[in-house]
């Protein structure tokens, strides 16, 4: 069972914790692959997404995963909700709270947006992505697969190359991985690179062949143009040739290398897409284990409501 009502990001979790909602995702996935996609563990719960960022991935997902266990689900749209009339982020969720919702998956720009929210209403709140500061279920996919596809997180190298600074995905896969064993090597452009990396753990590498070197998955993470002022690199044909990964590059890394991406991917940037449709790349089931991991944590974090609220 998770020791509190809401998942704001993977610095807080135990190792205990990760594992436990890994090893129920697996369970989860049977669910997902079976004929009937069904389960009622929820039944009778509801689940809101309040998404002030757009989202493809997170939000149907975690949409998905509650109807999967028989939860019901609505979406907020920000855009056309009483947000726009002025109304606080702490009002919406006492409202949300008011109509007895159970969890509350937030996504915002500033960081520490979904830990106001937590604090505020008796939901329990799911950080969907705030500001730069993290996004734990995209870091807890990241690592159920690399799991289940290599069999153990600890003693992996894992390489994560792309816009580091701009990138919540980033900083939440190092949290995790590094609490359950593995080393994390970066490489980014010097303007996109966090000066506190090597402070937290991470290695900073110098080359793309040197974060490559001998890895057992390399990330790319997506050009997070929506979160830069601009000037950060000269041109997105420059940062490909320079910055991208490639077949030529992942021949450093060993021979069963993973290749993983957050989404969405920009074709030829970030990765070439021989790399994104080759046989390396489990982009695709990361996205499968994203629903697992999602409806692992709502079975978790109802189990820890249903025994302490």
């Amino acid at each position: 069972m998770l020791k509190q009502k809401d998942l704001l990001g993977l610095k807080d979790l135990s190792v205990e914790e990760i594992y436990e909602i890994l090893d129920t995702a697996t369970e989860m996935k049977k669910i997902i692959l079976s004929d009937k996609k069904q389960s009622d563990l929820l039944a009778g719960k509801a689940l809101v997404t309040l998404f002030y960022e757009n989202s493809t991935r997170t939000r149907s997902s975690f949409e998905l995963a509650a109807k999967y266990l028989g939860a019901s689900e609505v979406n907020i749209s920000v855009a056309t909700s009483s947000v726009q009339k002025g109304e606080t982020l702490i009002d919406t969720g006492k409202n949300l709270d008011a109509m007895k919702v159970d969890f509350i998956v937030i996504r915002h720009q500033m960081a520490g947006a979904p830990k106001l929210l937590a604090e505020n209403v008796k939901a329990s709140v799911l950080n969907g992505g705030d500001g730069m500061h993290e996004h734990p279920t995209q870091a807890l996919l990241d690592i159920c697969t690399l799991r289940e596809k290599l069999g153990k997180i600890e003693g992996l190298k894992v390489a994560i190359l792309g816009d580091i600074k701009h990138s919540r995905v980033a900083m939440s896969n190092l949290f995790g991985l590094k609490k359950l064993g593995a080393e994390v090597y970066m490489y980014a452009p010097a303007t996109m690179m966090p000066k506190e990396l090597e402070r937290l753990g991470a290695h900073v590498c110098k080359s793309r062949e040197e974060a490559i070197e001998g890895a057992d998955a390399v990330m790319g993470l997506r050009i997070q143009l929506e979160r830069q002022n601009g000037g950060l690199f000269p041109s997105l044909s420059e940062y490909s040739r320079y910055y991208g990964v490639n077949d030529g590059l992942l021949k450093y890394a060993k021979d069963g290398v993973l290749v993983l991406h957050p989404g969405p991917v920009n074709r030829g940037v970030e990765l070439t897409p021989q790399v994104i449709d080759g046989e390396k790349s489990v982009i695709l089931e990361q996205v499968t284990n994203g629903v697992a991991v999602r409806m692992a944590l709502l079975k978790l974090l109802n189990e820890y409501r249903e025994a302490n609220l």
